[in-house]
């Protein structure tokens, strides 16, 4: 289930052309770190309200629009400098998958809570609850074997590609970067709006399928649309929603099989007056990797107990409250009860 929920979350910098901010847990870079022995925080509450409202007519025309390429070459880095801080938190996620049968109704719910922190500047996600129980001992040996296996390969790939002088996450995955996001698609439509009561620049972006190619990835792009919402003051991502205007497949869909029609939302919110976290993920339709990595269905994500720990070699001892964020909009595609 919560393969699913990467899925989706790996989606929004492809939109974006930036790193993949919405995968990152956040912890101290180079120790390895026991999040579990952290209690399970509650999943944030929700309130429906519009996504965004156009400011009134007299702030609209208070200033020009910037240039959105400048914009998103700012948002871009922006968020590689917003890494050192980001590492230095942890938050908490509840996400609810609902599978769908061939009529549309709910055949099974899957609930899983995760940590998400960093190990040796590498993000990662440890999985604490199934349906609402604690893992097991010998499922919490597993998860650690697994967090060690993930760090280490995700730091050999970064240094590798660092060592090719190739763009790359934090993850060693390839990035696609702004300039050629420019280069697949197209941002239109430029309007000053209020998000969550702070302006925000929102803008449209469509790939261009008649783009020239180098990768599975830029061909993912070219079958994506979507709209973007950038915090004016401090020019990051805020919100993302894109959907696939065709169906995707790779390798005769055994790679990768997309549904058209397949939708997400992820909205990040301002932490402590530093950073900014992700808030909540939405997805709908069916996506799916390597025949097993996937879901179908709808999928909704919550964010929560954002922590900061000082500089040590554990959590426990450094863990300190931080400022509670505005509890943040919920998704026009969130999930129906």
């Amino acid at each position: 289930m919560t393969a699913g929920v990467s899925i989706i979350r790996k989606a929004m910098p492809l939109l974006l052309g930036c790193v993949a901010i919405c995968v990152s847990g956040h912890a101290q870079t180079g120790s390895r770190t026991s999040p579990a022995t952290q209690p399970a925080a509650q999943a944030s509450r929700e309130v429906e309200v519009p996504a965004s409202k156009p400011l009134a007519d007299e702030l609209l025309s208070a200033k020009p629009l910037p240039d959105i390429p400048t914009l998103m070459h700012q948002v871009e880095e922006n968020q590689r400098k917003a890494e050192a801080i980001e590492k230095d938190y942890l938050y908490h996620s509840v996400a609810t998958e609902q599978e769908l049968d061939s009529h549309g109704r709910v055949k099974k719910t899957t609930v899983t809570e995760s940590d998400h922190f960093w190990i040796d500047g590498v993000p990662v996600r440890r999985v604490v609850k199934k349906d609402g129980k604690d893992l097991t001992a010998e499922e919490i040996a597993k998860e650690n074997e697994r967090l060690d296996k993930e760090a280490a390969k995700g730091r050999k790939k970064r240094e590798k590609a660092d060592a090719k002088g190739k763009e790359s996450d934090a993850r060693g995955n390839q990035e696609i970067t702004v300039s050629r996001l420019l280069e697949l698609g197209a941002f239109t439509n430029p309007r000053r709006v209020q998000l969550n009561g702070r302006p925000a620049i929102e803008v449209d972006y469509s790939g261009d399928p008649k783009a020239r190619t180098r990768n599975p990835s830029e061909n993912l792009i070219r079958e994506l649309a979507g709209t973007v919402w950038v915090d004016e003051q401090d020019c990051v991502l805020a919100r993302v929603e894109g959907h696939f205007v065709n169906a995707f497949k790779l390798g005769g869909g055994l790679l990768i099989d997309i549904k058209q029609g397949t939708n997400f939302t992820f909205e990040q919110t301002r932490v402590n007056g530093e950073v900014w976290l992700p808030a909540h993920v939405d997805a709908e339709g069916s996506a799916r990797v390597l025949l097993f990595v996937g879901f179908s269905g709808r999928i909704h994500a919550t964010e929560s107990d954002y922590r900061k720990f000082r500089t040590s070699s554990t959590i426990l001892p450094g863990v300190e409250p931080v400022e509670t964020p505005a509890t943040p909009q919920r998704s026009r595609a969130a999930m129906n009860s």
